[in-house]
């Protein structure tokens, strides 16, 4: 329920630290992307409050599992940016991120799209 209350709130990525294994892969599976700050580096290191907003740059429209991508963080301060790991860890996780999550890649596979 986590993952699904984040989808419907409207979040289409989480920055965090580490994810416990079964939380990121509920969070694939409904569309939201897991993102992994690099080693060393947290919310605290890199002076983010949690009142900007993020832009993510570096996905394309084929993302590469375990890609890293450009994260432009917009705030009071200006803008800056840093660079995170997309925690989609396998091809199939892929497809159900770029579907938008699990039901829909399985419907697009069913009706053949």
């Amino acid at each position: 329920w986590a993952a699904k209350g984040t989808r419907l709130l409207g979040v289409r990525a989480v920055l965090a630290r580490s994810f416990e294994r079964i939380h990121r892969s509920n969070l694939v599976g409904m569309g939201v992307l897991p993102l992994q700050f690099m080693p060393g580096e947290g919310a605290t290191s890199l002076g983010l409050s949690g009142r900007e907003t993020y832009d993510i740059e570096g996905l394309g429209e084929q993302p590469v599992p375990r890609s890293h991508v450009r994260v432009l963080v917009h705030g009071d301060g200006g803008e800056r940016s840093f660079h995170a790991m997309a925690r989609l860890d396998g091809p199939i996780e892929v497809e159900y991120f770029r579907h938008g999550g699990i039901l829909p890649a399985v419907l697009r596979r069913l009706a053949g799209v």
